[in-house]
Formats: structure tokens, C-alpha cells, sequence
């Protein structure tokens, strides 16, 4: 790489993977390819938050369990996150349109069969199969984009994408709700289907087709250890909460995913042509954009748990007013991760990404300090405005970090390795940080519940759910239980949320003195045009 870097980066080892060669010359299509695969990576992020409001409804619909309910919403992010690698390896090989146009039709045909399902086994293979094609999806949004757009503006793309990416959880939350509040639960599906089938009908004139030259063959067996890897750490993750960590699928999970990691990593290893080349990480960027999108995501998904229970089962809130709480995020978070390219290259990366950190520690903080009850949601909306502050500045950067670690043929890797540490780090949030706001809260209620019926008292410590059916069937006598519950829920939210914290610290400190000679240089945005016409 050229041109003037940052006063903080230094070309230790530059890695220039991104010529301009195959970049798509003509403004207007490129505009048209961004906004295609923002349609269709929304599709896919949207599914991953719509089925969480419609618990109740599918329980009462198809009768499923809260174990089937949670292999319902869980199955599709199992899928998605364990093929994300082999998969973007295979769009690099046999060309990225073919691959995202036949992910699109398998996505819609699988959401479209699941507004039909009459049983919870029927809807949890269907989600598979929606997270199978999201899978094929997912990374080729990324691919198409960083082969598409030139250097010089390949960053506020990327910083478009990621945008939608960040926020399309909370939207698809909002829309879940909107319509789970006027309509049956089947017309999930409908904003899914539709979005896919606006992607592939644009994807089929506007997106190139593009694929690159490969030596060796594909490295099956650095697939199959990943796939065993990410989905037995993430089946780990997800079912240890509920079944406990010393259950027999967690700890399978568990092991599998550990000793499929340690394999993976000595295959990749011995490898002429890995799937992965995991000296990579050896690549400063990419270790720290690796790191800080992984907590960045941790700290999100976490925080989209414990903020929803919060503004429904503590302030009473209806699931659409609740998701509507969540959208200020969504609006500071969309346009900063747009800019953020820009502030990277003018500031530097590292002063970029460890701003974008600490304020990504210092909202989870201000939710464990200012949230009052009495206040309402006065108090927690200045934590929510500056933790979607934090996550539009960081998330970018380390995207575009992953991304040019990686040479050219390697962009479908590339953008799926990005979309692995997004999953697994909401994953984990989701586990560790649910697992810690569980605990505080049972230890908050325990002194409260000695005067219940053992049962009903059991029902109460599970959680704040439990708690408000209780006090309901109580009548008058439950507004006592109400109050200390929803007391016991800020108890155990606080430490929950300084544990959040403290892992966005140790972020940005670890980005602080990992990237001081950073190896990694974003470039320049290009100089606006001296004639008309759009431009991205």
C-alpha cells in the first residue's frame, strides 16, 4: 500500500491484498449492488431477532415446549454460524452469484414453508434449512462488495453494510413486534420473503459475476473440522444455559467443538492451500478487528437481552413499544458506521477503534448507574444512544480490518470469517452475560419467595417472567412480589452489565497496545467528483 497513513500506523507488514482490477467502474451500478446486498444481508439479520416475540404465540399455535421454542429461534443461528466458512470458500471458488442467487431462493422457499408449519419439529427444520441458505447468503453480501467497489471507496460501503448489519436486529425486532401485535405469528415470514425476493431479482441484472482463480483443491477437511468446531461450540453455548453446563449435549457440544478447533487448526496448518491460513492472525488488523467485533457483538446481543426483558417486565412495556425503545440505537448506530471509514483513515485506526470501544464500555455503565424506575425510559435512553455510538464506530474499521488481511481469492473466507465472529460473539454474549444477570437476579428474589409455595416459588426464581405470572394470579396480594421482583432485575442487571464493560475495556486496551504499529491501513476515501451523478 501507498498514500499517507495515519500518524499511529505503521507498514510493518503491509498485506495489499485488493487490487482494482475486477472493481465495477460505472457510479451507478455499484450504487445498485450496495443496496442489493444491504436488502439481502437485512433479510438474513432480520431472522435472526423475529421469531423472539412470537414466542408466546408459537406456544400457543403449535404447542411447542421452551426447549422446542428455543431450538426454534436457536437452529437457524447454529446453521448459519457452522457453514459460514465453507460455504464463503465455495463462493470464491464457483463464483459468489451463483452461490448468493441459489441462497436466495432457498431462503425464501424455506421462510415461505415455515408460515405453514403445524408442528414445532416442521419449524425447526425449516429454520435449519432458512439458516442453511442464510449461510449462503451472509458472506457473499460482504465478497461481492470489497470485489466491487475500488480501494478508494471501499470502506464507506463496507461501513454501509455493517451498518445494516448492526442495526438490522433491532429492525427486524421492530417489524417482528408490529406485527405480531396486529397479525398472526405466520406473517414473520412475510418482510423475509419479500426482502429476499427484491435481492433476487436485483441481484440477477446488477450484481457481476465474479470468482477467482484457485490452486489446489478445496480443503474438505479444514470444512468439515470447521463446521464441527463453530456449531459444537455455539450448540455449547446456546443450550448450556438452559440444560446446565454439566449436561450431556453441552458437554458433547463442548468437546466436539474444542477438539474439532484443535484439529482444524493443525490441518490448516500442514496445508498448502487452507481453507483458512491461520497465520493470519498473526496480521495485527486482523487480530484486533477480529477481537473488537467479537466484543462489540458480545456486548450487543447481551445488551438487546437484558434491554428488552427491561423495558417490558420492569416498565410494562408492550413487545412493539419495547423494540420501539430499542430503535435511537439503531439511528445513531446506522450513519456513524457509514463515516466511520473516513474517521478511521483522518484519525487514525487504532484511535478509531479504541474510541469506538470505550464508548461501547461506557453505555452497558451508564444502563448499570442512571436506570431508575421511577425515571422510566428517560433513564436508559442516554446508555442506548452512546453504546450505538460506540458500535457504529467500531464495527466498520474491523470489518475492513478482516477483509484486507485476506488476499483476493480469499474474499468469500474473508467476509465469512467476519460473519463467524459476529455470531459466536452474540452467542456468547447471549449465554455468558444471560447466565449473569440470571444469577444476580435469583439471588436478589431468593429472600423474597420464602412465603410462596415451593412451586410458585420456583417459578418466580427462574426468572422475571415467572415472577409476573405469579404476581398476576396473586391479585392484589401479587403487587408486593411485582415490586421486588422488578427490583431483583435491576440487582441482577448491574453486574451483568459491569462485566460487559469490563470486557469492552480490555478490548480497547488490548487494540491500545496491539495496533500502536498496526500493519493495517484503510485507504483514502476518494475525492469527490467533479461531475454530477451519484456516487457512494
Amino acid at each position: 500500500m501507498t498514500s499517507q497513513t495515519p500518524t499511529d500506523v505503521a507498514d510493518l507488514d503491509p498485506i495489499d491484498p485488493h487490487t482494482d482490477d475486477e472493481a465495477v467502474t460505472d457510479p451507478r451500478r455499484r450504487l445498485l449492488i450496495l443496496i442489493t446486498m444491504c436488502i439481502a444481508l437485512g433479510a438474513v439479520i432480520a431472522s435472526v431477532s423475529g421469531l423472539n416475540v412470537a414466542q408466546q404465540a408459537l406456544a400457543g399455535d403449535i404447542g411447542a415446549s421452551q426447549s422446542q421454542l428455543l431450538w426454534i429461534i436457536n437452529g437457524y443461528t447454529l446453521a448459519l454460524a457452522a457453514l459460514l466458512l465453507p460455504i464463503g470458500a465455495i463462493g470464491d471458488r464457483w463464483g459468489r452469484k451463483p452461490v448468493l442467487v441459489l441462497g436466495l431462493v432457498g431462503f425464501g422457499a424455506a421462510n415461505t414453508a415455515s408460515a405453514f408449519a403445524t408442528t414445532p419439529e416442521m419449524l425447526t427444520v425449516l429454520r435449519v434449512a432458512a439458516g442453511v441458505a442464510a449461510a449462503m447468503i451472509m458472506p457473499v453480501t460482504l465478497s461481492v462488495l470489497t470485489t466491487s467497489f475500488p480501494a478508494s471507496e471501499r470502506g464507506k460501503a463496507v461501513g454501509i453494510w455493517a451498518g445494516v448489519a448492526g442495526a438490522g436486529g433491532i429492525l427486524g425486532l421492530f417489524a417482528s413486534a408490529a406485527i405480531i401485535d396486529n397479525a398472526t405469528w405466520p406473517w414473520i415470514f412475510a418482510v423475509p420473503v419479500a426482502m429476499a425476493a427484491m435481492a433476487l431479482v436485483a441481484t440477477t441484472f446488477v450484481v457481476p459475476h465474479s470468482k477467482e482463480h484457485t490452486e489446489g483443491g478445496f480443503d474438505i477437511a479444514g470444512a468439515i473440522l470447521s463446521v464441527l468446531a463453530i456449531g459444537g461450540i455455539v450448540l455449547a453455548i446456546q443450550e448450556g444455559p438452559e440444560r446446565g453446563w454439566s449436561d450431556m449435549l453441552t458437554s458433547i457440544g463442548l468437546v466436539v467443538g474444542i477438539v474439532a478447533l484443535a484439529a482444524f487448526i493443525w490441518v490448516e496448518l500442514g496445508r498448502e492451500h487452507p481453507l483458512l491460513d491461520v497465520r493470519t492472525f498473526s496480521h495485527r488488523g486482523l487480530a484486533t478487528g477480529s477481537v473488537d467485533l467479537f466484543v462489540v457483538f458480545l456486548v450487543i446481543f447481551a445488551l438487546f437481552l437484558i434491554l428488552v426483558q427491561l423495558l417490558q417486565a420492569v416498565f410494562g412495556y408492550t413487545a412493539l413499544q419495547a423494540a420501539a425503545g430499542l430503535l435511537p440505537m439503531a439511528i445513531v448506530m446506522m450513519p456513524l458506521a457509514a463515516v466511520a471509514p473516513a474517521f478511521a483513515h483522518r484519525f487514525g485506526y487504532r484511535r478509531t477503534l479504541v474510541f469506538g470501544m470505550l464508548l461501547v464500555a461506557a453505555g452497558p455503565a451508564l444502563l448499570a448507574f442512571v436506570v431508575d424506575i421511577d425515571l422510566g425510559y428517560i433513564s436508559v435512553l442516554p446508555g442506548i444512544l452512546v453504546l450505538g455510538a460506540g458500535v457504529g464506530i467500531a464495527m466498520s474499521p474491523s470489518t475492513t480490518a478482516i477483509t484486507s488481511a485476506l488476499p483476493e481469492d480469499k474474499q468469500g473466507v474473508a467476509s465469512a470469517l467476519n460473519d463467524t465472529v459476529r455470531e459466536v460473539g452474540g452467542a456468547v454474549g447471549i449465554a455468558l452475560i444471560g447466565s449473569l444477570l440470571n444469577s444476580g437476579y435469583r439471588s436478589s428474589i431468593s429472600g423474597k419467595t420464602d412465603t410462596l409455595d415451593p412451586e410458585l416459588a420456583e417459578r418466580v426464581e427462574e426468572g422475571i417472567g415467572g415472577a409476573l405470572v405469579t404476581a398476576a394470579q396473586m391479585g392484589p396480594e401479587g403487587a408486593d412480589l411485582l415490586t421486588a421482583a422488578r427490583s431483583a432485575y435491576l440487582d441482577g442487571m448491574q453486574p451483568a452489565l459491569l462485566f460487559a464493560t469490563g470486557l469492552a475495556l480490555i478490548a480497547a486496551a488490548y487494540t491500545a497496545i496491539a495496533a500502536r504499529h498496526s500493519d493495517t491501513e484503510l485507504p483514502a476515501p476518494e475525492p469527490a467528483p467533479t461531475t454530477a451523478g451519484p456516487r457512494v
